[in-house]
């Protein structure tokens, strides 16, 4: 097979053409069998990165957390001798993930909002071909895929590989969330974003919580100081109005298993981080971050309510903020928030463009617009439920 394969260069958006020859093998694979070293090879020369489909991070989602045990993956290599990975994506069937009888595969989602695969960043394009004829293999007539980054490197593989193929492609759901650009001066980020009026009534919250004592920010970053420092996450979140919904991570087995062992393997390799406010000897709020190629992911927040009137989640963030731009190996952060989150949209001001992705992989239209029409209605009325839902936890906090 010979593929053109457009390759960034240096990261400065430029690109240069590279025309190889390959026998590209390809498989279905479960994420338990794919090779680590290979796998983490590939992770390192993305051309784009996902820390969330790396091995440390996806085995043990996979291996451990309720809701998504059992990743499989779809694999490319540059050849029978299996000697390079070039990419790799985890999938659901549609009716595992969507409860939908469809021929579709479904990018898998590992307890975080970004399923951008990872492509070989030297063979960007026989990484996407591969990916397609593994899915075409498995007896897929569509790919969706949720939650891609739009403007990204990897999505522009797959749209230049599904047009050379003739197979179609559409982008929908266009959203934003909120990212950190670390490169500006965290306070005058923060005075920008916020305004003067709102950081003198944030200032007066802090003076609040000094009450309790003096108040200050911890981070922990080596492993043993991290896995002492999560507990005390995991106790601070569940004591929390996750812990109401019984959506704490330490009130399921399998999810608490997962999150230690994601953050011992990660701060093993200096890419995660506890972060606690305290007041005197009391955490008032903690948060979760990870680190990896660069990017910091704002991953979970819990506080104190007990402390609500003084916004000790935001006071945090504050804190988070200036840390993530005072490191100077970290570009950007992505808050892995909703779209339009009430918090931290007004804090972080740069934005991520993301979008759902639908692949036909078959050349009947009639075949593929049903497939897309399916999936479509789904997905409204899976928005449509979490609305009410939302709508009914805003009357219950105002009838207590």
């Amino acid at each position: 097979m010979l593929i053109t394969n457009l390759v960034a260069d240096n990261g400065r958006g430029a690109a240069r053409s590279i025309r190889v020859a390959r026998s590209l093998t390809h498989e279905f694979a479960d994420a338990d069998t794919v090779p680590v070293e290979q796998w983490e090879e590939l992770a390192a020369r993305a051309v784009e990165p996902n820390i969330f489909y790396e091995p440390t991070w996806l085995r043990a989602v996979s291996n451990h957390a309720r809701d998504y045990r059992g990743a499989r993956m779809l694999l490319a290599w540059d050849g029978p001798a299996k000697k390079r990975l070039l990419g790799l994506m985890p999938v659901w069937t549609a009716w595992r993930a969507l409860k939908l009888p469809l021929p579709v595969l479904v990018a898998w989602q590992p307890y975080a909002p970004l399923r951008t695969p990872l492509l070989d960043g030297e063979m960007t394009d026989a990484a996407a071909h591969g990916l397609i004829d593994a899915a075409v293999a498995a007896g897929a007539a569509a790919l969706f895929l949720p939650l891609q980054t739009v403007d990204g490197l990897a999505l522009r593989a797959l749209r230049r590989a599904l047009k050379k193929r003739g197979f179609a492609f559409e982008v929908e759901n266009l959203r934003e969330r909120a990212r950190l650009n670390t490169n500006a001066d965290s306070d005058t980020l923060l005075l920008g974003s916020l305004g003067a009026k709102k950081m003198k009534e944030l200032r007066r919250q802090r003076n609040r919580l000094a009450d309790h004592g003096e108040v200050s920010l911890k981070v922990f970053e080596k492993p043993a100081e991290v896995s002492a420092a999560l507990e005390n996450f995991l106790k601070l979140e569940v004591r929390g109005w996750k812990g109401k919904r019984g959506t704490a991570l330490v009130q399921n087995a399998g999810d608490a298993a997962f999150i230690r062992e994601a953050a011992r393997g990660l701060a093993e390799r200096g890419e995660f981080e506890v972060l606690a406010l305290n007041a005197g000897e009391r955490t008032v709020a903690s948060c979760l971050v990870i680190k990896g190629n660069h990017q910091a992911y704002f991953f979970k927040l819990a506080h104190d309510e007990r402390e609500a009137k003084n916004s000790p989640g935001v006071q945090i963030t504050l804190d988070l903020t200036r840390h993530l731009c005072a490191d100077r190996k970290i570009k950007e952060a992505d808050s892995t928030a909703d779209s339009n989150h009430p918090m931290i949209d007004h804090i972080w001001r740069d934005r991520l463009p993301l979008g759902d992705v639908f692949v036909s992989l078959t050349k009947n239209k009639i075949r593929a617009d049903m497939i897309r029409l399916a999936i479509r209605a789904r997905a409204g009325l899976h928005h449509r439920a979490r609305a009410v839902v939302r709508k009914l936890r805003a009357l219950r906090e105002k009838q207590k």
